[in-house]
Formats: C-alpha cells, structure tokens, sequence
C-alpha cells in the first residue's frame, strides 16, 4: 500500500466546505464580550491625556482599559536565536503598560463592550492628546543612513569571495544596476483574531497563529503563569503566510482584557486595523552588479540590499540568500544593509528575503543575456555549480536545476521564441516571454510526536503542528500510513492544541519534512514493539499481535514535554542542524516560465500564461503540492504586479489600509498555471522532503518584469509593474 505522492483529498475538507470548522472569531463561551483597538494617531511621542468618558458612556461598554488601569504584563524577552521562542513577539513593545508611542498605529487603548457594534462605537469616541517626538519614517530619505546587519550564525549578514569590486571593473561586460521593491501587507482571508478566557490563573486562547507551541511559551511569560497553565487552540487557520508567526498586539491585548475584566473576550481586527498592528514585508533598494566575460562566464557577482526594520524590532531579510549559491561567479560579494525607522516592525512574508531577492538577481541576469546577446537559459547553463560558489567546497545535497531548465524550456515553447524585443504583436497587445530561477532554503525543527496503534487496526498521530490550508494533517496521514502499512483511511491526526506533543512553526517551509522525521521514527518504534511481541506470542497482522499480546494497543514518544526534556531536544537538535549547514546547502528549487501581453497605447499588462517546474524533493501529496506551488505563483503576481503599501513620509501612516486600495490578484489576474515536479528525494532530508511552501513564489517578479521587457523594450526595476511604468 503506497499513499505517499497520491493526490488524496484532504482530511479537513469536508468541515471546511460544510461551515463545520470553527475558526478563531467562532468560539463561544458565556459572558463573551468583545474588543476593539484605539490606535496612536502620531509615530513617535508621549500620551499627554486621555479621554475616555464619552467611550465608558456608550451603553454596554464593561471597560475602557490604557495604560492607565490596565493589569500588569511582562516585557517581551530579548532575543535569542538560541531560544527560538524569544523572537516571536512582534514588538518589543510592553502594550498598555506606559504612555510611550512608538509607531504610528500602536494601540493606546482597548474598549471591551457586551456587542462588538457597542465597542466599534466607544473606540471612535476615546481622544487621546499628545507630546510629539520627532520620528524617522521616510525610508527613501534615510537609506544614506544604512548600517550593516548584525551578525549571527542564522542570519549572516552577508558572504565574499574574492575581490568582486575590482573583478567587476575588469570584467570585459559589466552591469551595475538599482532594483527597488516597497512595502507589502499580509491580507490573509481570515482576520488575525483572538478568543481570550482565564480561569482563575488558567488562559485559554483561540487564535489565528501558525506557531502554536512558541504562541503558548510566550503568553506564559507574558503573563506570569506557568506554560502549562496555559493552552492555545488554532485548528484552523485561514492563510497565513508569515503574518501569523509572530504574536501581534491584538492576542496580547485580547488576553489582557480578558483578566482585567474577568470576562472571556473576543478580538477580532479590522482589515484597516491588521495593517496597523501586524507587521508586513520590508521595501528593499538593491544593487546587483555582474561581470562577465564575452561567452558569459560570470567573472563578478555582487548583491547588496538596504531594508528597514523599526526601533521596536523586525525580523532581517535574507535578500542576497539565492545570489550566496545559484551561480558560479569567480568573485562574489553578498551584503545586507539596515535602516531603523519609526514604524510596526516588519515581518516575515513568504519566502522573506528570497521572493524580493529573486526579483533583483534574476532580472539583472535577463539583462546580462541581452547583452551579451545570449539566451537567457544558456546564460545561466553556463553558469551552474556543483558546489557553493561562495566557499568552493559545500556540495549540494540535492540540485537538478539543468533538468528543470530542459522540462520547463519543453513545457513552455520556449525556443520557439525570438528573442528580439518587441517582435511578437496579437492585434493591441504585444507579447513577451521570460524566465526566471527559483530557490528557497530547506531548513528543518525539532518536534516531538506520538503515534498509536490500535487493536482494531486504527493508528493516531498527535502533533502541536499547524494547519492553515495546505494539507498538513493528510500529508502525515499518508506518512503514517505508508509507515506502518496500513490503509490511509485508517489512520487519525490530531492537530492545531498546543496540549499535543511540540510542534513545529508552520513557517520556513519546514512543518511537513520536521513532523515527518519524527512520525517516521516513531512509527519504526512502533514497529519494533510489535516484533517484539510477535516473537513472544505469534502472530502475523498487527491486529493478531495486539489480541494475543492482550494489549489495546501500542505506543512510541518521540521528544518530552518537559521543561528540562524541551531543553534537551533542543541542545540534541542545534548541534546537528549547524552541522549540516556547515557541510550542505539544501534548498528547493525551480525554473518559472511567463508569457505576458501588454496592450501597446495604455500599457495595461495581463500575465497570460504561466509554467512553473519545480524540484521540492519528494512528494508526499501531489495534488496539495501542486496547489501549494500555484497559491505561491499567485502570491508572486502580486508582488510583480500589484501589491504596494504607501506609508505617508511625513507620519508614517499607512495610506491604503484596506482591499479597496491595497490591490491583490483576483480570478481575472491569474492565467492557466501549469505547474509540474520531479518528485526527486532529497537523500539530506527526512523521507526526501524538501519544501513546497516558499519556493513558488521566488522567481516570479523577475519572470514577469523579464517577459515586460520582451514585449514591450522597456526594463522596470521598481516593483510593482504598473502601467504607468510602461507608458
């Protein structure tokens, strides 16, 4: 019986077409009452007063709840990339606990009401008056200020080999180009929301997060109580994509009200109000300069990029990441820059670092192939490695990307191109075709599992992991089953508590390779255990084992729930991992194909076909990989084509905090997306499992800006392409 690489149909789609499921916002409890932010009109200052009374008037207001009589709360810890769980905060902002503003947005206030129509009425009602400090927000304006990034074993803040700068004036062609990216939001279909109840000292927390153990360790320490008095609940989470990894104020603030009025809260942001309070993708200036010589062996590589964190925090941005290991320059030079700003921190947003890196790197090697008046595929054929340019000595554990050329090239027509801009017309529109490479870092986490089998042939799997819709519990579904030979139908997965044994972060592309690695370990216990029995009382099915054994059933535990167990997972899990970063590069990759049309008198531009082929190690569901590589396609239109969040340079206020203005790519935006891979095991990775998640949506900005350009002769560099950039 073999399920893995099937196209199952998911296990929680029958809920979630019915209406059964239940997300974060539809958790009843009596005496639920419900919340609205106020938000900090200035980006930087002091809370002079507050008024409140008008709001604390409206008829079914329990509390307006500032800095003034709010309960304590525990700062947010320093960071500590030894102690992943340290970083989850969004801010290191202590809400509700000083008159301190530090961005724009910031929530000043909590009005707790019996109706949420009640609560929406008194936040519009309280006043705040302030003393203003003088801010930095304008990221344009401050980039002459950049420093370098902090350096550490995670997040370095850059590579070198060679002597780049002067290998690139004596290149025999040289380019040394801008590429600028801005600001984008999260816009998840489900709002962040929270469902807040203590008993006693006892928390309770529905919430839209996709980090449901790290959710709980911080909750504990902010609010003073043991983990284990605390539990979170995330079943079902209505996309995600990064901006649910971090603990936003909203929870905390839900969680607050709800012991400062003994009464279970709800919290449920407004779309304006996500944007407000949730961080989102970094802008990015970029110079990417290459060197090669007259056949196009790439003499020079440099890749620097300045992005922005806040003075309150935000996680880097691996731009140069792709440009670290895709091309075997002679001399290579990765940098990254930062700018401190008065603003939400950002956060982490598919693919961070390697979707706006993608989009500088593989245009400006588009732009080296016109020049040097060579296909772009060839190009960057004459350019693949076997091994880490940057060190020379770090093999790949896994790398099929001349396969993938060849596929997606056949796939797509490519050769029957001309590669001469401008040289293909169908009536208005001029049509254009470009290419670009994907990559994304494989990266893996500790967690812990349990696995059951049953006398009646049933097998549960327990794991704290997430589900946000890309298949998590069939994927392990399939694992166990195949594990254990038994049928996929017979096998359970309970999910989305944090009572479960410690999951992963569904973040990083790591959740599927992480909990197969356990489950599978803890299913060959499993196997053994039931030998073992066989050999002591015969026997042949599981089912004939268990029955003459007398037991119910058998059981394996992967990793402890202890506080001291956590540790020691932990201490057993870093060493290896730094181990195998020191000796490998894992990573997904994949070649993206893009035919665009853009009408010739008012440079509209309609992406009209798309062929993504993909290398993500083996698969364990086809049909939710293929739909996971599409969803981050999608995603990849918006940034090249759509999204951008304009931030007011003089107080750092959002502009377009809402669908209406903030544009993502709707049913008409998307083409036929043909998306085909290897299914090649990754001999590094736990069942060969690599990551679909991230990959699909890198490569994806320069494939279209690429196509643009041979359509229409005109080269952008400033995401997003709009048609006023064509005109």
């Amino acid at each position: 019986m073999t399920t893995i690489g099937q196209p199952l149909d998911r296990v929680d789609g029958g809920v979630k077409t019915t209406g059964a499921a239940k997300f974060a916002a539809e958790h009843f409890y009596p005496g639920l009452t419900h919340a609205v932010l106020v938000h900090a009109t200035i980006s930087r200052g002091r809370i002079t007063a507050l008024h409140t009374a008008e709001a604390s008037a409206v008829p079914g207001v329990v509390a307006v709840i500032t800095h003034l009589n709010a309960p304590a709360l525990q700062p947010a810890p320093k960071p500590s990339m030894f102690n992943l769980t340290t970083t989850f905060s969004g801010t290191s902002v202590n809400y509700l606990q000083s008159d301190e503003v530090h961005w724009e947005g910031q929530p000043i206030a909590v009005v707790v009401a019996e109706t949420s129509a009640a609560a929406r009425e008194a936040a519009a009602l309280v006043r705040a008056e302030y003393m203003v400090t003088k801010s930095v927000v304008d990221f344009e304006a401050a980039e002459k200020d950049a420093r370098p990034q902090p350096n550490d074993s995670f997040f370095p803040r850059g590579a070198e080999k060679g002597d780049a700068e002067a290998a690139l004036k004596a290149a025999a062609v040289a380019l040394d180009l801008r590429y600028t990216t801005p600001p984008q939001n999260h816009n998840a279909l489900e709002l962040h929301a929270t469902t807040a109840v203590w008993d006693g000292d006892r928390l309770t927390v529905h919430d839209a997060t996709q980090t449901i153990d790290w959710f709980r360790t911080h909750l504990a320490l902010r609010f003073s109580v043991p983990m284990t008095n605390v539990r979170v609940l995330a079943p079902f989470v209505g996309g995600a994509f990064g901006g649910k990894s971090a603990i936003w104020p909203g929870t905390i603030i839900a969680a607050l009200a709800a012991r400062a009025t003994s009464r279970p809260v709800r919290l449920v942001l407004s779309r304006e109000a996500v944007y407000r309070t949730v961080g989102g993708r970094t802008p990015s200036v970029q110079r990417v300069a290459l060197g090669a010589d007259r056949d196009g062996k790439l003499t020079s590589l440099v890749h620097t990029s300045i992005i922005r964190t806040g003075r309150i925090g935000g996680p880097f941005e691996q731009v140069t990441s792709a440009s670290q290991h895709l091309y075997a320059a002679d001399n290579i030079l990765a940098r990254h820059d930062l700018i401190r700003l008065d603003l939400l921190a950002n956060a982490f947003m598919r693919a961070p670092g390697e979707a706006i890196g993608t989009f500088a790197l593989e245009s400006a090697i588009d732009e080296l192939a016109y020049e040097l008046g060579m296909d772009p595929i060839e190009l960057r054929l004459r350019n693949e490695t076997s091994v880490d340019p940057v060190d020379g000595k770090k093999k790949f554990s896994h790398r099929r990307l001349r396969e993938l050329y060849a596929l997606g090239a056949e796939r797509f027509g490519w050769h029957e191109r001309s590669p001469e801009p401008r040289s293909r017309r169908e009536g208005r529109w001029l049509v254009g075709t470009g290419v670009a490479t994907a990559f994304h870092p494989a990266l893996m986490m500790p967690v812990n599992v349990t696995v059951r089998l049953s006398a009646d042939g049933s097998v549960l799997v327990r794991c704290g992991f997430n589900e946000m819709g890309m298949g998590g519990a069939t994927a392990q579904a399939q694992i166990a089953a195949d594990a254990l030979g038994v049928p996929f139908d017979a096998v359970r997965v309970e999910y989305g508590d944090s009572d479960l044994p410690m999951g992963p972060a569904a973040a990083g592309s790591v959740q599927t390779a992480s909990v197969a690695a356990s489950v599978v370990q803890a299913c060959e216990e499993v196997k053994q255990t039931l030998k073992t029995l066989a050999g002591k009382t015969g026997g042949v099915s599981n089912e004939e084992i268990l029955r003459r054994s007398k037991v119910p059933h058998v059981e394996a535990v992967v990793g402890s729930e202890t506080r001291l167990g956590r540790i020691g997972g932990r201490a057993r899990f870093l060493p290896g991992f730094l181990l195998g970063a020191q000796r490998w590069v894992k990573a997904a990759t994949g070649v993206q194909f893009c035919e665009v049309k853009v009408d010739a008198e008012t440079g509209e531009t309609r992406v009209s076909r798309w062929v993504g082929v993909f290398d993500i190690g083996r698969v364990i569901n086809a049909k939710t990989a293929a739909s996971q590589l599409r969803g981050g396609i999608v995603m990849g239109l918006g940034l090249a084509m759509a999204e951008e969040t304009l931030v007011d340079p003089r107080n750092g206020r959002i502009m377009n905090p809402s669908l209406a203005e903030y544009h993502v790519p709707v049913h008409a935006d998307v083409p036929p997306i043909d998306v085909s891979f290897l299914d090649d095991p990754d001999p590094k990775m736990p069942l060969g499992i690599v990551g679909a998640g991230e990959v699909g949506i890198t490569g994806v900005g320069a494939a279209v800006a690429n196509a643009v350009y041979h359509a229409t002769g005109k080269r952008v560099r400033d995401l997003p392409i709009t048609l006023d950039k064509l005109l």
